[in-house]
């Protein structure tokens, strides 16, 4: 595995260092030896999937509010999404920034997002499938999000919307949350 940083404080991109044969290829995508070397989670209780049938659907910007926030290791392992994040953080030198970056089945990159990190993606293809490893079990009270196009932040999708859930337009901007 090879750790990049993201340029927003304590994100990483987690790239594949696949060693590869006349089979295909081996890689690890989680190593707790390597994580704890840098500080970051090594235990995940809750592992999750998501599956959106159409290109173009959004699902964000999401996250858990204390004492519940937890951090996710995302990878999309079936088409390609673009994963974004926001800091929003009071105290992070990189409060109020976002970045997207694109995950894909081929590229195999994960994102580590930090906790007190908006989180949210569009789906670039069909039938995409994205797994979580997530440091907190889901608790609904905690839950919150912010507007997919709040002009606060002014993320760039980068296609038209095709699917969004009801609740994720519902979500308010940032400056009118309750974080």
């Amino acid at each position: 595995m090879r750790f990049e940083q993201t340029g927003l404080e304590d994100a990483w991109i987690i790239a594949l260092d696949p060693a590869s044969d006349s089979r295909g290829y081996f890689a690890r995508t989680f190593s707790a030896d390597e994580f704890a070397d840098r500080g970051l989670e090594t235990e995940f209780p809750q592992h999750s999937i998501s599956y959106s049938a159409l290109s173009g659907t959004i699902r964000g910007m999401h996250f858990q509010r204390a004492p519940h926030q937890e951090i996710k290791l995302v990878r999309c392992i079936k088409g390609a999404i673009w994963d974004v994040i926001i800091d929003i953080r009071p105290t992070s030198p990189t409060f109020g920034k976002w970045k997207g970056f694109h995950l894909t089945d081929q590229n195999g990159c994960q994102l580590y997002i930090p906790k007190g990190f908006a989180h949210g993606f569009q789906t670039l293809s069909d039938d995409v499938i994205v797994n979580y490893l997530i440091s907190e079990r889901y608790a609904p009270p905690f839950a919150a999000g912010i507007r997919y196009n709040d002009a606060m932040f002014k993320i760039t999708w980068p296609l038209p919307i095709s699917v969004i859930s009801e609740k994720d337009t519902q979500w308010r901007n940032f400056a009118q949350s309750d974080i």
